[in-house]
């Protein structure tokens, strides 16, 4: 090596450049080539002297989440294992509500027989009643918010107001429909049949939920490792409120908005489902959920 090749190492030719890529000794030096040159963050995706974030680790071992910032969550890349920063964050805490139905406040339906369900639309144990409604079908995908693994065998509790803006077992006291638990799939998905629910005044329309870290945890009403909402999509809410039985809720629809929303005016793209279907054929919402 000459002098020249000591004070401007980088215009010595291709081959001179490959020559020293190829040697682990000069591995070091190549670095700080292309850091002086500003290329640093190019070549670090590359190397596996640079350290990975909790993003590609789980990339190399997970199934992916399926599902980016806004949501959506359709399994298309599941056990593929690649996801982004954003398809698993950790899902933001958020209240339970006046009216959890977990003994936290009141009533405690998940020691309840019968709590645990795909189907929420009616009562169950001794009551027998039915919300009416708009067909709604919940499915949640559960991951760990470090590295994005499917989170099976983990529990949901899931709840929300019927299309009168009523919760039952406080003001609908003589009903326990619109509340459920399911355990997590192999991969990491629970999926429940509902109702749309209404809005009532002051609330953006919404859906409660408690992760639990098995079912029996969440029968027993023992810790909780996340509470956080479902903020349903404007567009959808308003095809539904559009139908009988949902009046009410247009005018308290109009007095709300997400950014004025008690829960979801700090930002719901966390939280904002992803939403198909139709009024005549009810509507799916998904969401990746990170715990």
């Amino acid at each position: 090596m000459n002098d020249h090749e000591h004070k401007n190492p980088f215009d010595q030719g291709l081959q001179h450049d490959l020559r020293v890529l190829n040697s682990q000794a000069n591995r070091r030096t190549v670095l700080g080539w292309f850091a002086a040159a500003g290329l640093m963050p190019i070549f670090a995706c590359g190397t596996s002297e640079v350290g990975t974030d909790d993003a590609s680790s789980g990339a190399s071992g997970s199934a992916g989440a399926g599902a980016g910032a806004s949501g959506a969550a359709d399994g298309s890349n599941a056990g593929a294992g690649s996801t982004d920063a954003t398809s698993c964050s950790k899902i933001p805490e958020e209240t339970g509500g006046p009216y959890p139905g977990d003994g936290s406040n009141g009533p405690n339906a998940l020691t309840e027989s019968g709590i645990v369900r795909d189907d929420i639309t009616t009562s169950f144990g001794t009551l027998s009643g039915a919300a009416e409604g708009i067909p709604l079908t919940v499915t949640l995908k559960i991951v760990s918010a470090s590295g994005c693994a499917n989170l099976s065998g983990y529990a949901v509790y899931i709840w929300h107001c019927d299309r009168d803006g009523d919760y039952s077992m406080y003001t609908a006291p003589n009903e326990n429909y619109l509340r459920g638990v399911q355990e997590a799939s192999a991969d990491g998905t629970v999926t429940f049949k509902s109702i749309f629910p209404g809005c009532y005044p002051g609330r953006w329309p919404h859906i409660h939920f408690e992760i639990y870290e098995s079912l029996e945890t969440a029968t027993l009403a023992g810790a909780k490792l996340a509470t956080s909402q479902l903020a349903l999509p404007k567009a959808q809410c308003d095809e539904v409120f559009a139908t009988a039985g949902y009046e009410k809720s247009v005018a308290n629809l109009a007095q709300v908005s997400l950014s004025t929303d008690m829960v979801f005016k700090d930002g719901a793209d966390a939280e904002t489902p992803t939403m198909t279907g139709s009024v005549s054929d009810g509507y799916v919402a998904t969401l990746t959920v990170g715990v």
